[in-house]
């Protein structure tokens, strides 16, 4: 049995954006205190065999990259943000995109395909310079700095599964993408509002 997030586990005060969030993501269901395993990206099982089409590899292979970012930046301000709504949805990016990682490691391998994510370009969004920023923070500016990095990483994530919808592959990536657009641009507007 998959270990339930820790965002699902703890009752934090938080808006009911970041529910819907969690919702969103995959991350859990129904009440945060009793939280129930989401299912896996696109509702396939990793251990199913994703027959890919297309652009799929490109794009699952973008992914890996994007997501291994994603979560260096959270790991990178672990123990330093100061907002506890900032933290619950960090915990569920965590979980929920750790889940997908997992998921699409396991197609592109079932694939033949290399589970890496290559040489992907993050200027422009959480690229060496916006780490180095996040890195050097001092206490007061973490909370700041990471709305700011994070924000226009998972703006560019909802950028690349909206692009991904447009061109097609097989029915699993396509839903695939479609949960990666909707819960990163769900993410997006809590991560530039607060």
């Amino acid at each position: 049995m998959r270990p339930v997030p820790r965002a699902c586990r703890t009752r934090r005060p938080h808006l009911g954006a970041l529910l819907a969030v969690l919702l969103l993501a995959g991350g859990c269901t129904g009440d945060p205190g009793t939280a129930a395993p989401a299912p896996p990206p696109a509702n396939t099982p990793a251990s199913t065999p994703v027959s890919l089409a297309g652009v799929d590899a490109p794009f699952l292979t973008a992914m890996v990259a994007h997501t291994e970012r994603t979560l260096e930046i959270v790991r990178l301000v672990e123990g330093r943000v100061t907002d506890a709504q900032l933290r619950t949805l960090l915990d569920a990016i965590e979980a929920t995109e750790s889940d997908e990682l997992r998921t699409v490691r396991t197609w592109l391998r079932d694939a033949g395909r290399p589970t890496s994510g290559g040489a992907h370009d993050h200027a422009g969004h959480a690229g060496a310079d916006d780490l180095a920023r996040l890195r050097a923070a001092a206490p007061a500016d973490v909370d700041r700095e990471l709305r700011a990095v994070l924000g226009a990483h998972q703006r560019a994530a909802a950028d690349l599964a909206h692009a991904h919808l447009t061109v097609g592959g097989s029915a699993p990536v396509r839903e695939l993408a479609e949960r990666v657009a909707r819960s990163r641009t769900a993410q997006t507007a809590l991560l530039t509002d607060g």
